[in-house]
C-alpha cells in the first residue's frame, strides 16, 4: 500500500492565511495611526498649557513686585504697573504694560520694544484685567486669560483650549 503525501497548501488555506494576515495589518496600522494622533494631541495640550502657565507666572510676579497700578492707561485689556527700581543713585520708577499684540500676550517695559510672552503657535482669545479693592485699601488684580492652539485646518488632534482665572494682590511696602 502506497500513501501519497501532499506537500503544499491548498487554495483555501492560502486564502485564510491572507485574510488573517490582512486583518492583523489593518488592526496594527489603525493602532499606529491612533497612537500618532494621540501623541500630537498631547503635544498640542502641553504647548498650550506651557504658554498659559508661563504667561500667568510672569504676570503674577510683576504684579506682586509692583508699587502701584498705573490707572490712566489700565483698561480691561491692558494692565499698566508702576515698578520701583533701586539704583545706586536712588529710587526711580518705571512702567510696565501687559496687553495683546494681535493674538499674542505682550510685555512692554518703559522705553523698550514689546516682548511676546506666548509663542506664535498659541493665540490668546480673551484677556481681561479687573481691579479689585479690598477693605484694607490694598489692590488686587483679577486676570482672565483664554488661549487656543492655532488650528487653521480645524483638525481634531490640533484642538486645544485653556481658560485660566487668577487673582493677585500687590504687596504692601
Amino acid at each position: 500500500m502506497k500513501f501519497k503525501i501532499n506537500s503544499g497548501f491548498t487554495l483555501m488555506e492560502i486564502l485564510i492565511y491572507v485574510a488573517v494576515f490582512s486583518m492583523i495589518i489593518v488592526v496594527l496600522s489603525s493602532f499606529i495611526v491612533w497612537l500618532w494622533h494621540a501623541n500630537i494631541k498631547a503635544q498640542v495640550m502641553r504647548e498650550t498649557l506651557a504658554n498659559v502657565e508661563g504667561a500667568m507666572t510672569r504676570i503674577t510676579y510683576e504684579i506682586r513686585d509692583a508699587q502701584s497700578i498705573y490707572t490712566p492707561t489700565t483698561t480691561s485689556t491692558q494692565l499698566s504697573l508702576e515698578i520701583l527700581r533701586y539704583l545706586p543713585e536712588g529710587e526711580t520708577s518705571s512702567y510696565l504694560d501687559f496687553f495683546l499684540c494681535e493674538t499674542q500676550l505682550c510685555l512692554k517695559k518703559e522705553a523698550q520694544d514689546p516682548i511676546a510672552l506666548t509663542s506664535d503657535k498659541v493665540e490668546i482669545k480673551n484677556l481681561s484685567f479687573s481691579q479689585i479693592t479690598t477693605g484694607t485699601g490694598t489692590y488686587s488684580i483679577q486676570i482672565n486669560l483664554k488661549a487656543e492652539y492655532k488650528n487653521p485646518q480645524n483638525l481634531p488632534e490640533y484642538q486645544a483650549s485653556l481658560s485660566v482665572t487668577s487673582t493677585v494682590s500687590l504687596r504692601s511696602y
